[in-house]
């Protein structure tokens, strides 16, 4: 897939640059040893201009990481807010994902870094997982420890871990994966929260294992105005195994259904779960305008 063409601008260190003309060095301490934070953030055409979702949380969710890993940052969440829409402007974008990364300056050794990068750039991206109802298996790859790494930041070092699964996952005929935590309980999927159904209620793993996501975050939030409970447990993949529905939420994927679970069938169709009643509310929730977003959620 093409992330760019001849005319695509980004933003780079108060810079906006045509892509072909921007530059990272080699000697990056992200590039060699992944000490860099990003997010995810889609934007969706309202009447012919695009509404950021919750650009708010997510840029709030991007400096935390940064502060966790050490990474300075001297952009506010409203000069992020706004070069986020201005990247949009310039790239005649409405329906779009944006991919802001800051990543470290030049340094060879493992210490800090005084130096940091700000790199903003967007694209038209379908769902990640595409429509149709995935078919997932349990993963051989854990979820980090979070004794050894900051779990709930977005670090680009911790995404080699979902490439593991799902390379793993894609090679063994599945869709997408599904990860444990270091204790077999479900944390969640290589690029997305979980979420599964019984009798009219709502299971997610809870934070401390997994990314706190802000999908994630809307979806129990639709769920309860929904009038349905929502629990946060840990629970085994066995529990999971034959029960009413399951799916996965994230920016990239929004809210994707699953059907099989290690070949296990979900007994109710997609159309009759809760999953399905969220993933409608929610499709209707992101083309709202951004004032009536904050209003609603």
């Amino acid at each position: 897939m093409m992330y760019y063409g001849s005319n695509t601008t980004v933003f780079l260190d108060g810079q906006w640059l045509k892509a072909s003309e921007a530059s990272a060095s080699l000697y990056s301490q992200s590039m060699h040893y992944g000490s860099g934070v990003f997010e995810g953030i889609r934007a969706y055409d309202v009447h012919g201009s695009p509404a950021v979702f919750k650009a708010e949380a997510h840029y709030e969710r991007l400096l935390t990481s940064a502060a966790s890993m050490h990474i300075p940052c001297n952009y506010s969440v409203e000069e992020l807010t706004e070069l986020t829409y201005e990247l949009l402007e310039r790239n005649h974008l409405t329906d779009a994902y944006i991919r802001p990364l800051i990543y470290l300056g030049e340094n060879m050794t493992l210490g800090t870094v005084e130096e940091s990068h700000l790199f903003l750039c967007a694209w038209e991206w379908g769902k990640y997982l595409g429509d149709k109802s995935l078919n997932v298996m349990v993963s051989s790859y854990e979820r980090p420890n979070p004794r050894s790494v900051p779990v709930a930041a977005k670090v680009t070092g911790h995404y080699t871990n979902s490439i593991l699964a799902t390379t793993e996952a894609k090679r063994k005929g599945f869709d997408e994966a599904l990860l444990l935590d270091e204790n077999g309980s479900v944390a969640e999927g290589s690029g997305a929260n979980f979420f599964f159904e019984q009798d009219k209620v709502l299971y997610t793993p809870p934070l401390g294992n997994i990314l706190p996501g802000i999908t994630r975050e809307t979806a129990m939030d639709i769920a309860r105005d929904l009038g349905y409970e929502v629990v946060e447990a840990y629970f085994p993949p066995e529990k999971v195994k034959g029960t009413d529905g399951a799916f996965f939420t994230g920016t990239a994927v929004e809210v994707a259904g699953i059907g099989l679970l290690d070949g296990n069938p979900f007994r109710l169709p997609w159309e009759e779960t809760i999953g399905y009643q969220v993933a409608k509310v929610y499709q209707n929730l992101v083309r709202q305008s951004s004032k009536t977003q904050l209003v609603n959620t």
